[in-house]
């Protein structure tokens, strides 16, 4: 069945998540990989189901499914901890594992970057992963972000802890840019 389509990057495109998409989140988080990399178990399918719904009532929150030109889902994408009176909000990319290292992931945060702050009143989009997760940390970077610092010793995954990277695009920042926005493609 066709996704209808909210948001657009450049050949990507957006559609809300819903209930349904739980078995392909659930495949996607227990990738070795992603799970490594997020620091986090995979839930259950009830229980990634149950999360999903709360999360589509969750007016701080907005989780969409990111799609080829095709219709193909690669990767999950979010603002979360939308702070509107601070203009804040944290940026969450999952990517498909068979689609990792194909250049979504730019264009993915490029499209939530223009609707953080092009549609929505926010200030700062923030973003963190592990410091060792090269991947992600270069497709932050190739996005705009700039690394802000290390919350040392913040994450418990696989009985040792890690260090945590902040990064962060400002809407000066994001203003500058010299690519074309979401609503011009």
């Amino acid at each position: 069945m066709e996704r209808a389509r909210c948001w657009r990057g450049r050949n990507i495109a957006y559609t809300p998540l819903e209930i349904e998409d739980a078995e392909l989140i659930q495949r996607w988080r227990s990738d070795p990989v992603a799970a490594h990399e997020t620091g986090v178990r995979p839930p259950s399918l009830h229980g990634l189901r149950e999360r999903i719904e709360r999360h589509l009532d969750d007016d701080t929150r907005d989780d969409f499914l990111v799609l080829l030109p095709d219709g193909t889902p690669i990767g999950l994408i979010a603002l979360q901890d939308q702070q509107p009176a601070e203009g804040t909000v944290e940026a969450y990319l999952m990517p498909a594992p068979e689609h990792r290292a194909k250049g979504h992931g730019v264009a993915a945060l490029d499209a939530l970057t223009d609707l953080a702050f092009g549609e929505l009143p926010m200030h700062r989009v923030e973003a963190f992963t592990h410091t060792d997760n090269t991947a992600a940390l270069s497709v932050l970077t190739a996005a705009g972000f700039v690394h802000e610092g290390v919350c040392r010793s913040s994450c418990l995954h696989r009985g040792r802890r890690h260090d945590i990277a902040a990064l962060a695009l400002l809407r000066s920042e994001w203003e500058v840019r010299d690519r074309p926005r979401s609503w011009d493609l």
